[in-house]
This record gives structure tokens, C-alpha cells and sequence, in this order.
């Protein structure tokens, strides 16, 4: 489990197919504290390492995490926003976050606000999905590429969120611009009670 407050924005450095899997070598400030087999959020997907070298780790998506998310666009360069699993006895800072994306949304619009941005997203409305707890309400909470961020006028299929300063230089938002792909994972407690709401229909 994870809580979407990103740890650090790691670097791409190399990116090997093997058949239809994809194994993304990073560099980031804490490689050296990571162990083998140890599940890592990489912009909101959780992966496992699966070797180490130095300040770099090396983790591998399949396929139908290629076609989830958009660890298939990375590119040598790309920051990809980390964060380890959370300990149990930790704050929760953010909102629970499972780690398994649900689909992806495209950037419409970054409009600066004063020092801030709003960043608006749009993704594909599935009304069965959106019974199922698969939408955003106002105020409430969603992860984008891992970050636990507050929904903002949201509408059937589109929400903004407001990103600080910090948060906007320590994540990969700065690298994100109108049609940039991004990852959404809708919140956990929602699809719950949508669940429990649909079995006492």
C-alpha cells in the first residue's frame, strides 16, 4: 500500500524489451536502500526490483501494464515519480493508494495561477466503470502518476488539480504539458462503498 506522497523523481536511464515485457533501469538517491523482490510505486504503478547496481535498480512491467499505464512512452530522460510502500505503523499522509492503475488520462490544459498550476485531465467515461466507483467527485481524492492530489470541477469524464510549487519541481509535473499521458487510479473507498451500494440495490 502506498500513500501518493512521491519520495523522489528518478531518471530513466535505460529501457530494454524483452519479448513483450519492458525493464526500466532508473537512477534515484535511494537505490542503494532497495532490496530484490521490493515493490516500489513508479508513477503510480506498483513493480518490484528486480536487480541492482549502484544508484541505479532495474524493475519490469508486462504487458498489460504497457497498455494500463504510460510506462510504455518512457523514454531515456523521463523522471518518473517514486515512492516506496508504506510502513504500517507510518502517517498517512495522503490517501490510500494501491498501486494498480486504472487507466490513463490525457493533459487538456496547464494554466499557471499565481505561483501554482491547474492541470486538466480527461480520461474515457465507462458508465458501468463510473457505478463501479471509477469517477472523481469534488474534493475528493484521485492519484495521478502516483501523486494523491484534491479533485477540482470535476465533470463526467475530466477534473483539475491544483499543484504547488513543490510539489510541481519534485514530481514529474513539470514535465508534464497539454497531451501528456498520465496515470489515474480512482480512490479505493469509493469503489467500495459503490460496491456495497450496487449489492444492497
Amino acid at each position: 500500500m502506498f500513500s501518493g506522497i512521491v519520495e523522489e523523481a528518478a531518471t530513466v536511464v535505460a529501457l530494454n524489451r524483452e519479448r513483450e515485457n519492458l525493464h526500466i533501469t532508473l537512477r534515484c538517491s535511494f537505490a542503494a536502500e532497495l532490496k530484490i523482490d521490493q515493490s516500489v510505486s513508479h508513477n503510480g504503478v506498483c513493480l518490484t526490483v528486480v536487480s541492482l547496481d549502484g544508484d541505479t535498480y532495474t524493475v519490469t512491467a508486462i504487458r498489460e501494464t504497457l497498455e494500463r499505464s504510460n510506462l510504455g512512452l518512457l523514454e531515456i530522460g523521463s523522471k518518473v515519480n517514486l515512492e516506496r510502500s508504506m510502513p504500517l505503523n507510518g502517517r498517512l499522509d495522503g490517501h490510500i493508494v494501491q498501486g494498480h492503475v486504472d487507466q490513463t488520462a490525457v493533459c487538456q490544459n496547464v494554466t499557471e495561477a499565481g505561483g501554482s498550476w491547474y492541470y486538466t485531465f480527461a480520461y474515457v467515461f465507462d458508465k458501468e466503470m463510473a457505478k463501479k466507483g471509477y469517477l472523481t467527485v469534488d474534493k475528493g481524492s484521485v492519484t495521478v502518476n502516483g501523486v494523491s492530489l484534491t479533485v477540482v470541477e470535476p465533470t463526467w469524464n475530466s477534473f483539475k488539480v491544483a499543484i504547488i510549487p513543490y510539489t510541481h519541481a519534485h514530481t514529474n509535473f513539470h514535465q508534464i504539458e497539454e497531451g501528456s499521458v498520465v496515470n489515474l487510479e480512482f480512490d479505493i473507498i469509493g469503489k467500495y462503498v459503490s460496491r456495497i451500494a450496487a449489492l444492497n440495490a
